[in-house]
């Protein structure tokens, strides 16, 4: 590969708060001339993009911003051709020999979209680094003054509900389930079988102003939601 090509950065912004943004990310952000910012929908902005805003707004120099469409389907085919289109726009950048940093919600390495452009990059010989961000685990955590895990205790983390939840349950001493007002009701169903105490706690939008704290399990419907449940052993009789 020419040493003038340009490389591929992925930079988590963490969960919302710009002020949990890392020392690296906030210097790369301050002076590379391509950020890339996937959009779910052209009507909709970018989160991603509004976490990094302030620190845009204050460089005295010009930058570029492309914001590819990543639609929330499950058509995988579709999905893969939205990705490779993101590459090859990508791609188009890194040729005039600029580094692009692609900005993704909490780090670039945990169920991010990051991950998928970046292996179809690379294997077209270019140069990808990643600079990790606050996860949105952590963070929901953080917000909410609790830990998750403690000595030898398992941290289950789902992002998705399905049937493999109940088959694997039993064995977490904390479960943290990310997106979890669209399958609410097959969570409640799943947790409600397990014999164990627990309590049940939920974020949604954490780290941004709308950010909310609450018992029990997320129902309205909200996309960043994420609850946690902490599981009590059960005494030995």
């Amino acid at each position: 590969m020419n040493m003038n090509k340009g490389k591929l950065i992925g930079i988590g912004v963490g969960p919302g708060d710009p002020e949990l943004l890392t020392v690296k990310a906030v210097k790369t952000l301050e002076s590379v001339p391509v950020i890339c910012s996937p959009k779910s929908s052209p009507k909709k902005p970018s989160v991603a993009l509004s976490i990094v805003q302030g620190i845009l707004d204050g460089r005295s120099d010009e930058y570029n911003v492309i914001e590819p469409l990543f639609p929330m389907i499950e058509d995988k085919n579709a999905l893969e051709s939205y990705w490779a289109g993101a590459a090859e726009l990508i791609i188009s950048e890194l040729d005039e020999g600029q580094n692009v940093s692609f900005i993704t919600l909490g780090d670039p390495a945990i169920y991010s979209t990051f991950s998928y452009v970046a292996r179809i990059i690379g294997d077209r010989g270019y140069l990808v680094e990643m600079i990790p961000g606050i996860n949105s685990f952590t963070g929901c955590a953080a917000s909410a003054g609790i830990t998750l895990g403690e000595k030898d205790e398992i941290i289950l983390v789902v992002p998705k509900v399905d049937q493999r939840l109940g088959e694997i349950l039993e064995h977490a001493d904390t479960a943290v389930v990310m997106k979890t007002s669209r399958h609410s009701h097959m969570l409640e169903e799943i947790v409600k079988q397990d014999p164990r105490d627990k309590e049940i706690l939920s974020v949604q939008n954490c780290g941004m102003e709308d950010e909310e704290i609450f018992d029990g399990f997320a129902r309205n419907g909200k996309y960043l939601s994420t609850t946690i449940i902490k599981f009590k052993k059960l005494e030995n009789k």
